[in-house]
């Protein structure tokens, strides 16, 4: 039997090497991208853009287990990416490996709630899939918070917290007759995830990275 005939008949196999490997692109394309237009610059330079990619993978795998194993290493994974191809273009150096170690630590951290989440979104009901959808539309109106109260920008803040919103919205109504009672839990959920998910970018990561 070839590797391929075996990630073939065992999915379980395929999707940590799938996700490494798209982790490893998205990391990229995220530094190719900087600079290529405002909507490129925004839509990549940010984590939200990461974590949702990383949900979108956890919805794909089968098993809540590799889920959330695939989310780390997605997340690493799509650190070394970015910070290999910025070296390569000669624009790493010794001083940013700090700045690396606390994204990828962030990413081990968070990567297998985001895994999980996405996986909640497609194949769980009840209150662990309100969960699951309040989380990955939070992550992106929380960014949306960081870009208006930080940052000031209030532009893409807007755009960001409406995306936010709509997405919440979208994966609320995905699959709503089978989701159970509450169907509109996630909606009321995902500000207050939003505000948390806020707290750890304004608080927690900007006292890491200095």
């Amino acid at each position: 039997m070839t590797a391929l005939t075996a990630l073939r008949s065992r999915p379980a196999l395929a999707a940590p090497p799938m996700c490494a490997l798209f982790g490893l692109a998205l990391g990229a394309a995220t530094y190719l991208l900087h600079g290529v237009s405002p909507v490129f610059e925004r839509a990549t330079n940010s984590s939200s853009s990461w974590i949702v990619w990383t949900a979108l993978a956890g919805a794909l795998i089968g098993r809540v287990r590799t889920a959330a194993a695939c989310g780390a290493l997605m997340m690493i994974t799509t650190c070394v990416g970015y910070y290999v191809t910025s070296s390569l273009s000669g624009t790493f150096g010794t001083g940013g490996i700090p700045t690396a170690l606390v994204w990828a630590a962030a990413g081990v951290a968070g990567g297998p709630l985001v895994g999980a989440a996405g996986w909640a979104v497609r194949r769980e009901k009840g209150m662990r899939r309100h969960l699951g959808v309040a989380l990955i539309g939070a992550v992106v109106a929380g960014e949306g918070l960081y870009l208006g109260l930080e940052l000031r920008y209030w532009g893409e803040a807007a755009a960001f917290l409406g995306l936010g919103t709509v997405l919440t919205a979208a994966l609320t109504r995905y699959r709503a007759r089978e989701t159970g009672p509450r169907p509109w839990l996630p909606l009321m959920l995902m500000p207050v995830a939003a505000a948390a998910y806020f707290g750890l970018e304004a608080g927690v990561l900007n006292a890491l990275l200095g």
